[in-house]
């Protein structure tokens, strides 16, 4: 999932800070609802925060709702002080492992569109 309206604010200037959210998760028994998803996105807005914290606090809360197999969350921010800022926080149960890629350079691409 890409969110790319993700907004809070500094917590040492009140400036707003943007970033697009990029969420990756493999569900085990619960999927993360779309429209929540949305609006507990939208409740950081008048919030100040810093980067790491902030999108470590994201992934806790998302990982506590739907215990997935796996999630990881990345933040890409945009500039603030001639820095961008790119934090990725991820988790998995306790024996979960990938299954192995697939290559599919072999595969015929369809057009995307008609």
């Amino acid at each position: 999932m890409e969110i790319p309206e993700f907004t809070c604010l500094c917590p040492r200037t009140g400036q707003p800070d943007f970033a697009t959210l990029t969420l990756d998760y493999v569900p085990d028994r619960v999927c993360v609802e779309l429209k929540s998803l949305k609006l507990y996105i939208w409740s950081y807005r008048n919030q100040g925060a810093f980067h790491e914290a902030v999108t470590n606090r994201i992934l806790d809360d998302l990982a506590k709702a739907a215990r997935p197999r796996y999630m990881r969350l990345t933040a890409k921010f945009y500039v603030r002080g001639g820095i961008f800022t790119t934090v990725v926080a991820e988790t998995r149960k306790s024996g979960w492992q990938p299954l192995p890629e697939m290559d599919l350079s072999a595969v015929p691409s369809q057009p995307s569109t008609r």
